[in-house]
């Protein structure tokens, strides 16, 4: 049953990956969308096309969830009332011990990943509760769940956003606003590209002898946890790919 026709989704980070995935499966649904990213001009092709294929409204905007400011303009400028809010826009910065990491790496992920998180939450829940209806859907990962060698921060912040799932919740308790997050294990899109810096041989390798995830296996659950009735809400669900039991063990076939 599709119970998301003519609703209106914003989904952060949306020009490639999960976010674009998730994107075209909503726009398959019949939802209009409202995709957010830093490149303008991939944004704008996303839109031609799903608008050409799916006879659904996208609209864009171009910004840094980083950005408080910009992130508050976005939303004033909202003329539609939001159902779905997907917080996809994250990242991954290098797999270095806590005594040698780079502190502007740790900077990123933190100001991406939790506060570009937070601060489209803070301003979307506010409408969504005066509203008393909507969904927030944030996209964690494994790693918040298990901590590893490498991912002090990156593992630090996806914590963080299983606890701000959480208390989101309990902020909205006595309304009708669900708030859910999907936590994914080895999924191979541009992650781990940008974590080692465009180096695409040491992304490669992350994903060498096993088959990961995909970016439509993670977005095809997204849509089925916006599309369980209203008065279900899917707080969580931890996804891996089959090769993998854990953050640190993965099989492969050599």
């Amino acid at each position: 049953m599709n119970r998301l026709v003519g609703k209106t989704a914003i989904i952060t980070g949306a020009t490639a990956g999960i976010g674009f995935k998730t994107a075209e499966l909503f726009a398959e649904q019949g939802v209009d969308l409202i995709i957010t990213g830093r490149r303008k001009e991939r944004l704008k092709e996303i839109k031609n096309d799903l608008e050409d294929r799916l006879r659904i409204k996208v609209t864009t905007a171009s910004f840094d969830v980083q950005d408080a400011d910009a992130c508050r303009e976005f939303v004033d400028a909202l003329n539609v009332d939001v159902d779905i809010l997907v917080n996809n826009a994250g990242l991954s910065k290098g797999i270095d011990p806590v005594f040698a990491a780079d502190f502007k790496d740790w900077d990123t992920m933190i100001d991406t990943n939790v506060k570009g998180l937070l601060y489209l939450s803070r301003l979307i829940s506010a409408r969504m509760k005066d509203l008393n209806s909507g969904h927030i859907i944030n996209v964690g990962s494994s790693a918040g769940h298990e901590s590893y060698a490498g991912g002090v921060v990156y593992s630090a912040t996806k914590h963080a956003v299983k606890a701000i799932t959480e208390s989101t919740k309990k902020d909205l308790h006595g309304t009708n606003v669900r708030v859910s997050m999907v936590s994914p294990g080895l999924v191979e899109t541009e992650f781990s590209e940008v974590r080692f810096d465009g180096d695409k041989e040491k992304a490669a390798n992350v994903y060498k002898g096993m088959k990961p995830l995909t970016a439509r296996d993670i977005a095809e659950i997204i849509v089925f946890v916006a599309n369980r009735p209203a008065h279900v809400n899917i707080m969580d669900t931890i996804i891996y790919p089959v090769a993998q039991s854990s953050a640190t063990m993965v099989h492969r076939n050599e």
